[in-house]
């Protein structure tokens, strides 16, 4: 029988491209072929076809064994928990994370032509085991810097996979309310091709009734009858953004309360909710 690897903890690095590299340290008594590093989605979206992804583990030194994720490879937008699978081994192993070397991903900047956007960060989870955070937009508008004005939001981004024409606008829409949608115009932005840039003014949102909080997704339509692109901000090693990128609130209406801000999965939002006057 082969013998099981006991303990597993892996370093990352990532390069320009998106590639990572695992570097798992072992036992130096472990075997170095037939293990795998095991990929699989979180949820009931592992059981389904393309909901695992098998990685050889080769040999890289004593005590490690050495895994490539190319960028090229596909993984469906969500959460992976990464394992070591082992011959002979009904369950894989958990990995544990070590040191994480994100700053290749840092400010990415993919070619603006391509159909598609993807990114993949390592991340701790909060039980201590390791994990991929992907994203797979097609097209992807990219938010760049947010600035919190008194009276409105100023955004600027990269737009990837369509070019802006005739009537874009950005939306501010309400789930679940289709009549609470608002369009705000695109402003002309410097540098490369694809960018983008707006202003939200605070006030329309908040001339409806906020009586409890309200998330206000924002979408990109590059032109009049198109398709929206949701804006987010996944290009670089920020796994989760919601806690980290903290904004000011700025008072939208009376007893109304405005602050960007970001979901788990990284989407730009506008909160709306009651201030001290209107609870």
């Amino acid at each position: 029988m082969t013998p099981a690897i006991a303990t597993v903890r892996a370093d990352c690095a990532a390069d320009p491209a998106g590639t990572l590299t695992f570097d798992l340290t072992v036992p130096a008594a472990a075997p170095a072929h037939a293990a795998v590093l095991l990929l699989r989605r979180q949820g009931a979206a592992g059981d389904r076809p393309g909901g695992t992804v098998r990685i050889p583990l080769d040999g890289s030194g004593p005590g490690r064994l050495r895994a490539v994720l190319p960028a090229s490879t596909g993984l469906s937008e969500g959460r992976w928990d990464a394992y070591v699978e082992e011959p002979g081994s009904e369950t894989p192993r958990t990995v544990e994370p070590g040191l994480r070397d994100l700053r290749a991903l840092v400010d990415r900047s993919p070619d603006t032509g391509a159909a598609s956007v993807s990114a993949r960060v390592p991340y701790p989870t909060a039980d201590g085991r390791l994990a991929l955070r992907c994203w797979v937009r097609a097209p992807h508008a990219e938010a760049g810097a947010v600035v919190v004005g008194p009276a409105g939001m100023t955004v600027e981004g990269m737009l990837y996979g369509v070019a802006v024409g005739e009537g874009a606008v950005v939306e501010a829409r309400l789930p679940g309310d289709p009549a609470r949608t608002h369009s705000f115009p695109l402003t002309p932005a410097g540098g490369p091709s694809g960018g983008f840039a707006f202003t939200l003014p605070y006030g329309p949102p908040a001339e409806g009734p906020v009586h409890a909080a309200q998330l206000w997704q924002l979408w990109l339509v590059p032109a009049a009858g198109a398709a929206g692109v949701r804006i987010s901000r996944i290009l670089d090693d920020v796994w989760s953004r919601h806690k980290s990128f903290v904004y000011p609130a700025r008072e939208a209406a009376p007893g109304v309360l405005a602050t960007p801000c970001y979901t788990a999965d990284n989407d730009l939002c506008l909160r709306l909710e009651p201030g001290p006057a209107g609870r």
